[in-house]
C-alpha cells in the first residue's frame, strides 16, 4: 500500500521529542511511563518509516542525525498544533495559567486558593511564579499579575490592590522601633536590590538618607518578610503582602501609617484567554477578592 497513507503514530513522535530532551533512552522511558524496550520499537518504527537513522549511539552519548533533527523539528510541529487544537477545541479542559511573581503568589494569592476551589471546584488554575522584578507576560499564559506605577484604564486589566508601604517586623524584636528616629538601631531589611520602597518610605516619613542605616538586602519580599519575622531587623513592604503574617501575629506594624505611592498590583488578561469558557468566572472572583487584604490590620506591639 502506498506509504503516503501510512503515517508515524503520536505515540513514537512523542517518543522521539523526549529522548531527543532527555538524551537517554531510559530517562525517556522513565518520563513516558513505558519501558525502554517499549521507546526504543517506537524510535525503531520511525527509522523505519522514514528509512533513515535517527540517532547515532554510542556507549557514552546519543546524537541526532542530519535526517533525525528534521523529523524532530516535525515531531515538535506536529504535537504543538494538536495541543493547539485541542486547547482551541475544549479550552474548560486546560487550566487556567497564570504568571505572577513568587512573593505575590505565596502572600497574596495561596491564603485565598481555598475559596477560589470551593467555588468552582469545576475550574483549574495553574500558578507560574518569576522572581524577576519585572513580570513579563509570557506566550503560553492566560494572565499575568504585575505591579504598575499607575492603575491602568485598559479594561483587560483589574487592579487587584493599591500599594502601601508599611514597617515591619517581629513581635519578639527586643526594643522594637516606636518611630522613624528609633529605625537607627536595626537593620533595614530589602525585598530588592534597588532598595526603592524603603527609599519611598523614608522619604515619605522625614527618615535621615539611606547611607545612615545599616542594611540586609534580599530579592524577594518573602525573603525579606521571613527575615522580618525571624528578629532580623525591620522590613518595609506592601500591607497586602504582609496581611496574612499580620493576623497570624508573625509580624507586626511597630509604627506609622501605610504609604500609598499610587501603584497597583493588576491582573491582566492575554489574548489568549478569550477562548478559556471559564475566564469570565475568574475574573469575577479576582474582582470580589480585590483590595480585601490589609485594611484594619494596624498592629502595634504592646
Amino acid at each position: 500500500m502506498d506509504k503516503i497513507r501510512h503515517v508515524p503514530s503520536l505515540q513514537a513522535l512523542q517518543a522521539l521529542v523526549e529522548v531527543a530532551r532527555c538524551g537517554s533512552f531510559t530517562r525517556a522511558a522513565q518520563t513516558l511511563c513505558l519501558t525502554q524496550s517499549a521507546v526504543s520499537r517506537q524510535i525503531q518504527q520511525l527509522e523505519n518509516h522514514f528509512n533513515v537513522a535517527l540517532f547515532i549511539r554510542s556507549s557514552r552519548s546519543l546524537n541526532l542525525t542530519a535526517e533525525g533533527e528534521q523529523v524532530l523539528a516535525s515531531a515538535r510541529s506536529i504535537l504543538e498544533q494538536l495541543k493547539s487544537l485541542e486547547e482551541r477545541l475544549a479550552p474548560q479542559k486546560r487550566p487556567f495559567r497564570i504568571r505572577m511573581h513568587v512573593s505575590l503568589a505565596v502572600r497574596w494569592l495561596l491564603p485565598k486558593l481555598s475559596d477560589f476551589y470551593l467555588t468552582y471546584p469545576e475550574i483549574s488554575l495553574a500558578i507560574e511564579t518569576v522572581a524577576t522584578e519585572v513580570v513579563e507576560p509570557g506566550n503560553d499564559s492566560d494572565a499575568y499579575i504585575l505591579y504598575l506605577p499607575h492603575a491602568s484604564s485598559d479594561p483587560d486589566c483589574l487592579t487587584l490592590f493599591e500599594e502601601a508601604l508599611v514597617p515591619v517586623c517581629s513581635p519578639t524584636l527586643a526594643g522594637a522601633p516606636r518611630s522613624v528616629d528609633e529605625l537607627l538601631r536595626f537593620p533595614l531589611l530589602h525585598r530588592s536590590a534597588d532598595r526603592q520602597a524603603w527609599i519611598e518610605w523614608l522619604a515619605a516619613n522625614e527618615g535621615k538618607p539611606l547611607e545612615d542605616y545599616r542594611h540586609i538586602p534580599f530579592n524577594l519580599d518573602e525573603l525579606a518578610l521571613d527575615a522580618a519575622a525571624r528578629g532580623l531587623g525591620v522590613a518595609v513592604t506592601d500591607m497586602t503582602l504582609a496581611a496574612e503574617s499580620i493576623e497570624r501575629g508573625v509580624l507586626v506594624v511597630p509604627f506609622g501609617e501605610p504609604l500609598k505611592t499610587g501603584g497597583v498590583y493588576a491582573l491582566c488578561l492575554q489574548p489568549s484567554a478569550a477562548s478559556h469558557l471559564a475566564c469570565d468566572l475568574i475574573m469575577q472572583w479576582f474582582a470580589v477578592n480585590a483590595d480585601q487584604s490589609g485594611k484594619n490590620l494596624l498592629i502595634t506591639p504592646t
